[in-house]
Order: structure tokens, then C-alpha cells, then sequence
């Protein structure tokens, strides 16, 4: 493997498939074999084909290699629901060294890989460990997605904190125009450019419909 990248975000539902799908299709454009990976993902729906989450299928068809849903996701629970409480209902344990050997398969055959985390960054998976766990156990370079919205200083700064403190190196960040009705959004992204210790990859625009595969990032290699 030559390039590797842990995507966190600020919260849930900030944009982190957005993100981790369109730096898959940007590395592919420079002619690099990609693969995505989401260790955990939490709620499907039952297909004839088997069950299908839709963060796995976008990073599925973001990668250059044709990979597997279960190549992507070792662990696809059932609940959309915090993972630690999905996992206990269907009474799975989630193992951390599972995912680094799932991880492991990968880098094998991808010029880079990128691994989009679950929730926020510190997120439990289980009751003596959390996401922040797992993204240093992969050691890889993290990028912060930043959801544009009221309190997402707080949460973009805390968090860039809690990743530094756990050994980790901060890639980049993106603001993701999440809410388009937010006050004061260029303020906001100007504060977190001044403070955070890391270069802005990009600034993503509100869409209803995004498309991944037209949003250009800066990735730092």
C-alpha cells in the first residue's frame, strides 16, 4: 500500500462516506488501485442479494477494485443505531484486531486504501474500547470532516485534540456546507482554518443529491 487514510468526522451524519467515496475516486483518477473500508456500519436493508448499507455500496463503487461487501465491512449490523448497542443486540463482539487484519488483506492489493470510521471519533464498539481505539491500533493518517452547522467549532477542535492526543497525525480537514441555512458559515470555516493543525482539503457545497464523484479534494500525500 502506498497511501493510507482514517476519515472521522465531528459527529454522525457529517459527511464521512461523502468524503472517504470522493478521495476514493480522486486517487483512482491518478491511476492508483483504491479500495474502501468500513469496519463497521451499523443498519441495512435485506436484499435478494443480501443485506445492503448504503455508506458500503458507496464506497464499494468508489473503489477501482471490484471488492465485496464483506471485503468492505467485516462488521455490517443489523440496527441503525449507536455500534456498541447494534452489535450487542445481535449478540456479536466486535474485535479490534479482526478489522487490522481485514485492513491487512486489503493494503495488499490496493495502491491506497481509505477507512471511513463510524460516528465520531470516539464512539464506544464496545464496553473497554471506542473508534479512537481503532484508529490508532490502523495508525493511519486521519482526515476530519467537519459538518457545517451551530457548535461545529467546538466539535472540530475537540475532536482534532482527542486525535493528536492519541498519537495520531491529522492529514487535512473539510467543511461540509451541511446545513444551508447556517449563519456566518465562511467565519466559521475561517476560525477552523486558523486553528486547526492541518491543511483544508476542500470546502464541500450543500446538495441534496451529492455526488462524490465531482467533489475535488487537496490530498496531501
Amino acid at each position: 500500500m502506498k497511501l493510507g487514510y482514517f476519515v472521522t468526522g465531528t459527529d454522525t451524519g457529517v459527511g464521512k462516506t461523502l468524503i472517504a467515496s470522493a478521495m476514493l475516486y480522486q486517487l483512482g483518477r491518478l491511476g492508483l488501485s483504491t479500495a474502501g473500508m468500513k469496519p463497521i456500519a451499523a443498519g441495512y436493508i435485506d436484499s435478494p442479494s443480501g443485506p445492503i448499507n448504503e455508506d458500503v455500496e458507496s464506497l464499494r463503487r468508489a473503489s477501482t477494485l471490484d471488492l465485496t461487501p464483506a471485503q468492505i465491512c467485516p462488521y455490517l449490523l443489523p440496527a441503525a443505531i449507536a455500534p456498541h448497542i447494534a452489535a450487542a443486540e445481535v449478540n456479536v463482539q466486535i474485535d479490534l484486531p479482526t478489522i487490522r487484519a481485514r485492513l491487512y488483506q486489503l493494503t495488499q492489493q490496493a495502491d491506497a486504501v481509505v477507512v471511513e470510521g463510524v460516528g465520531g471519533f470516539q464512539v464506544p464498539l464496545g464496553e473497554r474500547y471506542d473508534s479512537a481505539d481503532l484508529a490508532a491500533m490502523l495508525s493511519l493518517p486521519v482526515v476530519l470532516v467537519v459538518g457545517l452547522r451551530l457548535g461545529c467549532l467546538n466539535h472540530a477542535l475537540l475532536t482534532a485534540d482527542v486525535v493528536r492526543a492519541r498519537g495520531l497525525s491529522l492529514a487535512g480537514w473539510v467543511a461540509n456546507r451541511i446545513d444551508p441555512d447556517m449563519a456566518r458559515a465562511e467565519q466559521n470555516i475561517e476560525a477552523l482554518a486558523h486553528r486547526l493543525p492541518c491543511p483544508l482539503m476542500g470546502i464541500v457545497p450543500f446538495q441534496r443529491s451529492p455526488d462524490a464523484s465531482s467533489i475535488e479534494l487537496k490530498i496531501h500525500f
